[in-house]
């Protein structure tokens, strides 16, 4: 991502990123260092939301499985997106295991979003479902990365987006209440000082094993160097796995959630549960069991390390986050 003395790395697995900063201060470049990054996987499905049609994400269309470059397109993938999440905790479901691991046969699915404070001003509908796959995404492999030029309060203050992401990459922002906006509460008072980045491409990273506030630089990609990259990992691109895709062409889960049996349908809402967990009348909707059954078997999956409350009265799966 970064050129310095101490190279910034960030594991990107199961966990969605947050880009920011002022018009010119290099968001477009770290974003494509991100992309190049992203299509050299080859076991990355990327999916991309481009409101400006397609002039900033465009170029990599190559590597891109879909891109949305308008209000419409980009409500029916952010749907899609969790159809897939949702067939993809089906599928753990009758597997009994806890997380999704990517492979090229079986790949994650990262979903870009440039401006993503347009995309909240015009269609907030389709944050609702950006919100889901923020809380619900991570052990199914779906992840987000949302960049914005406008870190405003009503774009970055609601919903579940930027309270789930896990890795914040400020560039130089205009005022320093922004700073708290894209790295979090009571970074700016911490020494995050973003407003003071003095060259395109600096960038301060706030993330699990970033701690403390170093400034790095994003990697220059002109135009040039964009078109080649893409070019150059377009034979890579890798496809959707079956069971999603089907899902997302022929829309068949309604049908296949009427004939899981309840504790597929148990497991399948404690996958997708959000980080706070969820609640016994809730698995009482998903299963159509009654709350003994779902308090005994509860109980079962929590003697098998299987479950963890994480709550007075709200539960979910184990996973990577839970262990």
């Amino acid at each position: 991502m970064a050129h310095s003395k101490t190279r910034h790395r960030a594991e990107r697995l199961r966990r969605h990123v947050l880009f920011g900063g002022a018009t010119g201060a290099g968001k477009s470049g770290g974003l494509n260092v991100l992309m190049g990054n992203l299509a050299a996987c080859g076991d990355v499905v990327i999916w991309a939301i481009d409101l400006k049609k397609g002039m900033e994400l465009g170029p990599w269309a190559p590597c891109i499985d879909r891109l949305a470059t308008t209000l419409d397109e980009a409500r029916q993938l952010l749907a899609d997106a969790v159809k897939v999440l949702e067939a993809r905790a089906a599928l753990l479901a009758e597997r009994r295991k806890r997380l999704w691991e990517p492979t090229p046969d079986m790949p994650a699915l990262v979903i870009v979003i440039d401006e993503y404070a347009e995309l909240a001003d015009d269609a907030p509908d389709a944050i609702k479902d950006a919100d889901s796959i923020a809380r619900r995404g991570r052990a199914v492999a779906v992840n987000l990365v949302a960049a914005t030029q406008r870190p405003t309060q009503k774009a970055m203050g609601q919903g579940a987006v930027r309270s789930q992401m896990d890795v914040r990459i400020s560039f130089r922002v205009r005022e320093r209440k922004d700073v708290d906006l894209i790295l979090g509460q009571g970074m700016l008072a911490a020494g995050w000082h973003a407003h003071t980045l003095n060259a395109p491409g600096k960038f301060l990273i706030a993330a699990a094993e970033h701690d403390t506030p170093k400034r790095a630089r994003a990697y220059l990609l002109t135009d040039q160097g964009v078109e080649a990259a893409a070019s150059n990992y377009a034979d890579y691109r890798t496809p959707l796995d079956p069971v999603p895709q089907r899902v997302v062409e022929e829309d068949p889960y309604p049908e296949r959630t009427a004939q899981d049996g309840p504790e597929i349908m148990l497991w399948t809402a404690l996958v997708l549960a959000p980080p706070e967990g969820t609640t016994v009348p809730d698995l009482m909707t998903a299963t159509g069991m009654s709350r003994p059954w779902i308090y005994l078997r509860l109980r079962e999956l929590t003697d098998q390390s299987h479950v963890i409350q994480v709550s007075r009265g709200r539960w979910r799966a184990v996973t990577d986050d839970t262990a």
